[in-house]
């Protein structure tokens, strides 16, 4: 290194071999080629890890959510009064007057929630004597007739009015000796109406679900108060898929169309 010839600052032997502003490479105590390889590829690893967990988090999270919506639903079981076709307010009465074991027709209400529909059936006969059943599992009423069971098939879900009540004389069969029945013409399961919808005929293995009702003897009406059995098809509970029905709950008529299609 030797002087400048006019500023005095110290002048290297090879200046004027690189342009201005060309930046150089200086001579260090280090020997060639032994640059931290160990540090550089820690640093590397560690950049890399951080991008892919920002990135990656955020698909998982994202995955997350669309693999599991947000449950909508309630948390229990709501008391909710039942109304008659015409809108009135349905009453023990009123149900013992206007339907029994022979009516064919598909009567349902929705509860707890608005996809889950029921039947509601009055299983005493229409005259003394007749085919029918008093005194049931969970019966309401003079002769602890009627009850309510899901209108949605166990087996693979089938609705009402796939699935429906068969009346005595509906079919020559008689599955588990039974006269009237629950029967799904989508696969032919079968459910004991005077016995919980236990089951009398397969595909379907487990009950239908009962509505439990409560007789206001006050004023004769009736009320859906709660749900035994296993969930309602197609729902992990009951309470959850979706919102619920109100305080009230109005009966619809749907005509059946019978199918003795029973299993073998």
């Amino acid at each position: 290194m030797m002087a400048g010839p006019t500023t005095g600052r110290p002048r290297f032997a090879d200046e004027g071999l690189f342009p201005v502003g060309q930046v150089r490479r200086l001579a260090t105590s280090e020997p060639p080629g032994e640059v931290d390889e160990t540090k550089r590829n820690v640093l590397k690893l560690l950049a890399v890890a951080g991008l892919v967990g920002a990135t990656g988090g955020g698909l998982v999270a994202g995955s997350i959510q669309y693999a599991q919506p947000p449950q909508i639903g309630i948390a229990s079981y709501p008391r909710v009064q039942l109304l008659d076709l015409d809108g009135s307010v349905l009453t023990v009465a009123k149900v013992e007057k206007e339907y029994n074991v022979m009516t064919s027709d598909v009567l349902l209400f929705n509860y707890p929630l608005r996809n889950e529909p029921n039947f509601l059936i009055n299983l005493a006969p229409a005259q003394a004597g007749g085919p029918g059943a008093s005194n049931v599992k969970n019966g309401i009423g003079h002769q602890n007739s009627i009850v309510a069971f899901s209108a949605i098939c166990q087996h693979l879900g089938c609705p009402a009015p796939a699935m429906h009540f068969y009346p005595p004389g509906t079919c020559p069969q008689t599955p588990g000796g039974r006269s009237f029945y629950l029967h799904c013409t989508c696969h032919g399961s079968t459910y004991d109406a005077a016995n919980g919808a236990a089951n009398l005929t397969g595909p379907a293995v487990l009950p239908l679900p009962q509505v439990i009702l409560e007789w206001d003897s006050s004023d004769d009406s009736v009320y859906a108060v709660n749900q035994v059995g296993p969930p309602v098809n197609g729902h992990l509970s009951t309470l959850q898929g979706d919102y619920p029905v109100g305080t009230q709950s109005g009966l619809t008529k749907q005509s059946g169309v019978p199918l003795c299609n029973f299993p073998p």
